[in-house]
């Protein structure tokens, strides 16, 4: 008979093999064995309501069946070819319907991936090197991405804090850094500077931060004043705040745009889109080789990942789908605020329907310094009660899915409860 594993069995083979015993996504003291529709269980069989949904890209849920079916309709046709596919066209070419600042495409396999591509693109299209980001702002994982991700300590704008080691001070000089939602700080710096800035690089939705009203518009504005390019990360916002993404959502629409997690359906794919001048930046003869940008993937256009987006995005196509995400989120945000308040619990709920979070805090919340003047003690018991309920979430998003059941909801709003009975003791 096969030995059966406990989790704990699997945490301590874990910590063999892996640094800090993880995949350096998640807390590592938990074993995720399966998912199905909204719920995932442990190694240990416990069983979750998922609100982490693959940090986004499962927003049909898990093993959506329709998805599942395309999928393995691919898997006998071949699962990868490192050469164009139909799969891949096909998808680009619904990307290209669906995102408005998008001509084309070219496929990466991560968002971070893509997000680095896109700063590179940028500087081969103007001939310029800085790159202005946001604090806070999370671009993935390469060196201009990692400067003042997550600062711990304050600095001087425009002044950039690497949060790795391993990254040369050379790359610093080339980052400028300023506060979300502060357009007079951006129109500052650029009139300072403009002419040697590439691209500002902006989450629409900086993690779970809002942009106020109008702040997108006039970012783009400060923009297209000094030929600067202006980079939309859509990487979490595409597909989930509208079909076509924040782009659609606020009416403004970038140079330049990346995309992952829902357009491969769970599986590792993610694109970057512009319009074709920028585009053609990828294309050596048309560009001649000092301006074109060499780009390659072993896995980039996968067939697979390819078939699971186009299913995922014909779904999220049809009638009611966006209303009902956004129901979800409503229902969601309604009943911890309504708990919270009963309970006399100074907070903030922060973000859009479809993705957001609680922050202890009796202040506005528009930017990276303000999240970090919130009551991490109390988020963290506030959560950890959460995951002893059931409630599996990151420990600072909530990542409504369109998978809900109304028992997921009362199970939520009853872990919810307890998690706020807890606040009070």
């Amino acid at each position: 008979m096969q030995k059966i594993h406990t989790q704990s069995e699997w945490i301590s083979r874990a910590n063999k093999v892996l640094p800090a015993g993880g995949f350096g996504n998640f807390d590592p003291g938990i074993i995720i064995a399966r998912g199905k529709g909204a719920h995932v269980w442990d190694e240990d069989g416990l069983e979750y309501v998922d609100y982490l949904i693959g940090s986004g890209p499962m927003l049909l849920g898990h093993g959506h069946p329709e998805v599942m079916e395309a999928v393995l309709e691919q898997l006998p046709k071949g699962m990868t070819f490192f050469a164009n596919n139909t799969k891949g066209i096909e998808l680009a070419e619904e990307i290209t319907n669906a995102m408005p600042c998008a001509e084309q495409v070219r496929f990466v396999t991560s968002g971070g991936e893509a997000d680095m591509y896109a700063m590179r693109l940028a500087r081969a299209f103007t001939g310029r090197v800085k790159i202005l980001k946001f604090e806070g702002g999370y671009h993935g994982m390469c060196a201009e991405a990692q400067m003042s991700l997550a600062p711990a300590k304050q600095v001087n704008f425009p002044m950039a804090v690497p949060d790795s080691a391993g990254i040369p001070n050379a790359v610093k000089d080339d980052m400028l850094i300023a506060p979300f939602n502060n357009i007079a700080f951006v129109r500052s710096l650029l009139a300072e500077q403009g002419d040697q800035v590439a691209a500002v690089i902006v989450e629409p939705l900086q993690r779970i931060i809002p942009a106020q009203e109008g702040y997108l518009a006039a970012l783009k504005a400060e923009c297209e004043k000094y030929g600067v390019l202006l980079i939309f990360d859509e990487i979490v916002t595409g597909f989930r705040l509208a079909y076509g993404g924040a782009q659609e959502r606020y009416g403004v629409v970038p140079d330049i745009c990346t995309m992952g997690k829902i357009i491969g359906g769970g599986f590792p794919l993610a694109a970057l889109g512009a319009r074709r001048d920028i585009m053609d930046h990828f294309d050596k003869p048309k560009v001649g080789a000092n301006k074109w940008l060499m780009q390659l993937g072993t896995l980039s256009g996968n067939p697979i990942a390819s078939a699971a987006g186009l299913k995922t995005m014909e779904v999220l196509r049809r009638d009611g789908a966006y209303d009902q995400l956004r129901a979800n989120g409503a229902r969601l945000m309604k009943m911890q605020a309504d708990a919270l308040n009963s309970a006399g619990i100074n907070h903030q709920i922060v973000g859009d329907e479809t993705l957001f979070d609680v922050l202890f805090i009796d202040q506005p919340v528009v930017n990276y310094r303000d999240v970090q003047q919130a009551d991490a003690v109390m988020n963290k018991r506030y959560n950890d009660v959460l995951r002893s309920e059931g409630i599996f979430k990151s420990p600072g998003k909530v990542y409504p899915s369109l998978a809900l059941t109304e028992q997921d909801f009362i199970q939520t709003e009853n872990a919810v409860k307890a998690a706020v009975a807890s606040l009070c003791t």
